[in-house]
């Protein structure tokens, strides 16, 4: 981060700590961006909110909004059942769908979107999120097709093949031929990791697409590659407020697959 940009984001949470009253809704999606810098998406939301207080239609703030609700509910994992975390994807949803709706022809909205139906997904039955795998992957494509350098919106599509190909041959196979799935028929390990490399291509200092890339290539049964790629996960600047659970799950990863060695090699 530069010097500069260090500074006016101390300077907006100083404004922001101090109690002053923003006079804009752009004020607040800059102190709500500044906020999100510095790792406190509960007081970025809040400046998100309050910009739609003053002006419903600012698509910065509803996109945005959308973004720092997923950091809220990915701090409780998947695995635990809560409908707390599930309240917050399907809000972020909401915003999503908003800002998609206010700017189609923005790429951050259409990431969002496919970001947040993702995440919110997860509380659907199986025909549900099989119906919904279809639009992720369209949104996602939407944001790469107005902005071919959104490395976040490759990280979802990264993460979408993947995912389709961790499932077992025969939920696929049941997927397609019950539920509607024939999407899946367009899900690759290759895409999964060409996606992937180019997330970490347009952004090499996100620890999250560094993790998510050497879970692929542990996938692939690449060791070695996978272990060039979560070495550098330590040596990464903390960015968002979920990078010190990512190192942690590399550096499991790590012990999980020492001493393996590369498959068909």
């Amino acid at each position: 981060m530069s010097n500069r940009r260090t500074a006016a984001i101390a300077g907006l949470l100083v404004l922001a700590c101090t109690g002053l009253q923003a006079q804009s809704a752009e004020e607040e999606v800059d102190l709500g961006i500044a906020a999100r810098a510095a790792r406190t998406p509960e007081l970025a939301l809040q400046h998100f909110q309050a910009a739609l207080a003053l002006d419903s239609g600012n698509y910065q703030a509803q996109w945005r909004a959308a973004e720092v609700l997923m950091d809220l509910g990915k701090q409780t994992p998947d695995s635990v059942k809560s409908p707390a975390r599930d309240s917050v994807y399907a809000e972020a949803e909401r915003y999503a769908r908003r800002a998609t709706a206010l700017a189609p022809d923005s790429a951050d909205g259409h990431y969002a979107l496919a970001a947040a139906i993702g995440r919110a997904s997860l509380t659907k039955s199986k025909k549900e999120r099989v119906r919904r795998a279809s639009e992720i992957r369209a949104e996602a494509l939407k944001a790469l097709q107005i902005d071919p350098a959104h490395h976040k919106a490759d990280h979802v599509l990264g993460r979408w093949n993947a995912e389709v190909m961790r499932l077992s041959g025969f939920t696929r196979f049941f997927a397609k031929a019950f539920l509607g799935g024939k999407i899946f028929n367009a899900a690759s390990w290759d895409s999964a990791e060409v996606y992937m490399s180019r997330a970490v291509d347009l952004a090499p200092a996100s620890i999250y697409h560094r993790l998510d890339l050497a879970e692929v290539l542990i996938d692939r049964g690449r060791y070695t590659e996978a272990r060039e790629q979560l070495a550098q996960v330590d040596t990464l600047p903390i960015d968002d407020v979920m990078d010190p659970a990512y190192q942690v799950r590399a550096r499991s990863l790590v012990t999980r697959i020492a001493g393996k060695s590369d498959e068909g090699r």
